[in-house]
C-alpha cells in the first residue's frame, strides 16, 4: 500500500475530479464516503477540513485540501502519468482552465442547472425555474471560453488527459444531463469533441457516481 486514503462525498464533483485523477494515475487508495451536509458528517469532517469540505487527501500522516492542490500533489510525488503538460503554453492553459471552472463554471452548471433540472426532480423535490433559467445564462460565456480553448487544441483536446480534464469532466458531465445543457453543449463542436473522447475512457467510467437516493446535496 502507498499510504493514499480520500475522504469524500460519493456524488460531488470535485470528490469525482480526485478519483479520476488517481485512476489516471493508476493509484490505488482507500476511500471514506461521507456527506459533509448531514450533521454527523459535518462533526466527521471538522478533524480533517476547518470548513468540513470535501475532498480531502492524506498521505501517511500528510493531509491536504483544495482539489487544484490534491492534483498537484499527486503529480508531484506520484510522477507515473502526469496530468500536467509540457509547455508554459499548455500548462498556462490547464490553470487557466481551473480558474474558470472554478469560479465561474461550477455554480452555474452544477449547483443551479443540475440540481435544480436533474437533482431535485429525481428526489420528488421542486426545483426553482429561475436558478436553472439563471444556471444557463451564466453558462453561456464560461462555455464559449472553454469552447476557445478546447479549439486551440493544447489542453481539452481529447488526447492528453491533464488536470483540465479531471476536473471540467465531472461538471460538464452534471450539465448534459440537463436537456438545455446538451442543448448548449452540442452548439460548442470542440467541447462536444473533447467530451466524446474523455467520457469513454476507463477513469471517467469507473468514477461516475451513482446519484444519491434520498434527500442530500451535491457538493
Amino acid at each position: 500500500m502507498i499510504g493514499l486514503r480520500l475522504t469524500g462525498f460519493g456524488p460531488s464533483v470535485y470528490t469525482r475530479v480526485v478519483r479520476m485523477a488517481l485512476a489516471e494515475k493508476g493509484l490505488e487508495y482507500e476511500f471514506e464516503d461521507v456527506n459533509p451536509f448531514s450533521e454527523e458528517g459535518r462533526v466527521a469532517m471538522q478533524s480533517l477540513h476547518p470548513m468540513s469540505r470535501v475532498p480531502v487527501l492524506e498521505h501517511y500522516a500528510f493531509k491536504i485540501y483544495e482539489t487544484a492542490a490534491i492534483l498537484g500533489y499527486l503529480d508531484d510525488v506520484f510522477e507515473d502519468a502526469q496530468l500536467m503538460p509540457r509547455g508554459a503554453k499548455a500548462r498556462a492553459r490547464v490553470r487557466q482552465v481551473l480558474g474558470l471552472v472554478d469560479c465561474y463554471g461550477y455554480w452555474p452548471m452544477v449547483r443551479q442547472v443540475f440540481s435544480h433540472g436533474v437533482f431535485r426532480p429525481r428526489l420528488g423535490e421542486e426545483a426553482n425555474a429561475d436558478e436553472i433559467k439563471q444556471g444557463l445564462a451564466a453558462s453561456v460565456p464560461v462555455l464559449d471560453a472553454l469552447e476557445e480553448i478546447a479549439a486551440g487544441g493544447l489542453v481539452l483536446n481529447g488526447r492528453d488527459m491533464t488536470r483540465a480534464d479531471c476536473h471540467l469532466g465531472p461538471m460538464i458531465d452534471y450539465f448534459l444531463m440537463q436537456s438545455d445543457g446538451a442543448e448548449m453543449l452540442a452548439e460548442r463542436p470542440a467541447l462536444t469533441a473533447w467530451f466524446g473522447a474523455i467520457s469513454q475512457r476507463p477513469a471517467f467510467l469507473a468514477t461516475r457516481p451513482d446519484l444519491p437516493v434520498a434527500s442530500e446535496s451535491i457538493a
